[in-house]
């Protein structure tokens, strides 16, 4: 489907902007994120950089127009696909399809939508279509939300819960706090607290899905063709169809692997006995987060990382510091350490690494996850893959056309928030009031102690695109009024800033809360404010962590009041 090109909102205040001229006629080639056209707003002129690669298919807007912001003023897609001939009218208060006009275009079919798995992107929109009036069909074997709720997300900030809490009676005598017995993890009981924390929240999940009137299959389902889904025997219709299966854990092709030791993100949550010694290969967040918290427990990790440093999707101070706090707790870190096999020593994993050999109990492979693809059945050679996910466009729609794909299967970001907002993309989509799913300000996240959080470009990326028209601000956790209080003194806010116009292409952070703080520089970059806004005329708390972001963002412009 075509891409739309909207008129941006580059500041809090502002309601409209002018076209200044379009770089591109119509029917030329534009690629993503290449410029498109030039506007001006109540600050200054930028650039409005193409949302997709294709062709400029539409100009609803010429020199001199004037335009309300989040207006559609053009589009970019394939050379003769269909387009609006006039500017679409903005949307009003969120309104959704009626239910009563799709109900009669669906006619014939058993319901309007049917989502195969029950994730985060298949239980939320089953719920948004549920919302909208929509028929809705879930088809989910046992496993109400997903691998994150059952095996992944939740069940890990279980034991981070707990692995924090050891963090910090360790370290109760800094705050005059005298403990006089002795602390040790229970591995089995915090295993039993977290089966608890996730069976509740499954039971939620199944009771949010009921009240709203949507229809749980427990069975594996499977296409069985355009518009039909085999499960338990029966098949169901739909007139649109929404595949949610999410991923899995994946081992590497080296050998060894087979060993009783060796155990995947799955399969470590189920130990009730801690082990003397825990090697990780693959430093990402899983094995960071796990590293963590079994260090915390009282094994010794070590985490083998195949890259030059650990966290390599995260900022590069971001990987920098979070490697220093772990070599902190005594967890030993290797980076470009390529795995050779796993071998035996009496029954214990022997990992073999170029020049080394590390014995341990038990060997946590978190090297990468693939798509659970069984979903297509007999379709399957319908599809186009992408490194071995399914293809979507910006609508979230495969190449079969009424047939889309959300959260992990299609490979766009392999994180919980966003495959909800891709299935809600693709939900609105099928319904007929298409929306893009827009994951550049979908943040990404790290539990251990520090915490760490990330959204929108690296340091390294906005120097690749915008040279030296780049500014960044760092404001240190230790020069912080709350986190020195709170003896959590270690860790930054970096902001990396565009100088010609102040927008915040990129906010990275380490340190107290940091996963929290998140969100208000995503919800701010997502809006479009600026540093300058920041900095000047929104207020923070004091004292908070949060001071810290604006401060960064000070500090970008070069009028940071708290640092030297």
């Amino acid at each position: 489907m075509a891409s739309e090109i909207i008129m941006p909102k580059n500041g809090m205040t502002l309601t409209e902007g002018t076209v200044v001229r379009w770089l591109k006629g119509i029917g030329e080639a534009v690629a993503s994120d290449e410029p498109i056209l030039e506007i001006e707003t109540g600050k200054s002129a930028m650039e409005v950089e193409s949302p997709a690669s294709g062709v400029l298919l539409a100009r609803y807007a010429e020199e001199g127009d004037v335009v309300p912001v989040l207006a559609v003023i053009g589009y970019v897609g394939q050379a003769g696909e269909g387009v609006p001939a006039s500017m679409p009218a903005l949307r009003g208060g969120g309104a959704e399809p009626k239910a009563a006009a799709r109900t009669a275009v669906n006619e014939g079919y058993d319901y309007d939508i049917a989502i195969i798995g029950g994730g985060p992107a298949g239980y939320v929109g089953a719920i948004r279509a549920a919302q909208s009036g929509a028929r809705v069909v879930l088809f989910e074997k046992g496993d109400l939300g997903g691998t994150c709720l059952n095996r992944g997300c939740i069940p890990t900030k279980s034991y981070l819960k707990s692995a924090g809490i050891m963090a910090d009676i360790r370290k109760a005598e800094r705050f005059g706090i005298e403990f006089d017995g002795t602390a040790h993890a229970n591995l089995g009981k915090i295993h039993d607290r977290k089966e608890g924390v996730v069976r509740t929240l499954r039971d939620g999940v199944g009771k949010l899905l009921d009240r709203r009137g949507v229809k749980v299959v427990d069975a594996r389902a499977e296409l069985a063709g355009d518009r039909e889904v085999a499960a338990g025997g029966a098949g169901y219709s739909a007139a649109k169809i929404i595949l949610c299966t999410g991923s899995k854990a994946v081992l590497p092709p080296i050998p060894g692997m087979g060993h009783a030791g060796v155990l995947t993100s799955d399969s470590i949550l189920g130990l009730r006995e801690l082990p003397r010694h825990l090697c990780v290969i693959g430093g990402g967040v899983i094995g960071c987060e796990l590293g963590y918290a079994f260090r915390a427990f009282g094994s010794e990790v070590t985490i083998l990382e195949a890259e030059e440093r650990i966290l390599p999707g995260f900022d590069g101070s971001v990987s920098e510091a979070i490697r220093g706090a772990l070599a902190e707790m005594g967890i030993t870190v290797m980076t470009g350490a390529k795995v050779r096999g796993v071998g035996d020593d009496g029954g214990r994993p022997v990992v073999a690494v170029e020049g080394n050999a590390f014995p341990c109990d038990k060997v946590l492979v978190s090297v990468g996850r693939a798509p659970v693809l069984d979903c297509l059945g007999p379709m399957r050679d319908r599809f186009q893959m992408e490194r071995g996910y399914i293809k979507v466009d910006g609508h979230m729609e495969t190449g079969v056309k009424g047939i889309y794909a959300a959260g992990d299967v299609s490979g766009r970001l392999m994180l919980a928030h966003a495959a909800s907002m891709m299935a809600e993309a693709a939900v609105m989509s099928a319904l007929g009031d298409e929306r893009v799913c827009d994951l550049r300000y979908a943040p990404s996240c790290l539990y251990t102690v520090p915490e760490a959080a990330g959204v929108g470009m690296t340091e390294r990326q906005a120097r690749e695109r915008h040279g030296d028209d780049v500014s960044v601000g760092h404001f240190p956790m230790a020069a912080n009024g709350r986190a020195v209080a709170s003896g959590d003194g270690g860790g930054f806010v970096r902001v990396i800033v565009g100088r010609r116009y102040g927008e915040i292409l990129g906010t990275h952070i380490v340190g107290a809360s940091a996963v929290e703080m998140i969100a208000g520089p995503a919800a701010l970059m997502a809006s479009e404010v600026t540093a300058h806004e920041v900095a000047e005329s929104l207020p923070h708390a004091h004292p908070t962590y949060s001071e810290a972001f604006a401060e960064a963002c000070a500090d970008a412009l070069g009028r940071c009041v708290h640092l030297p």
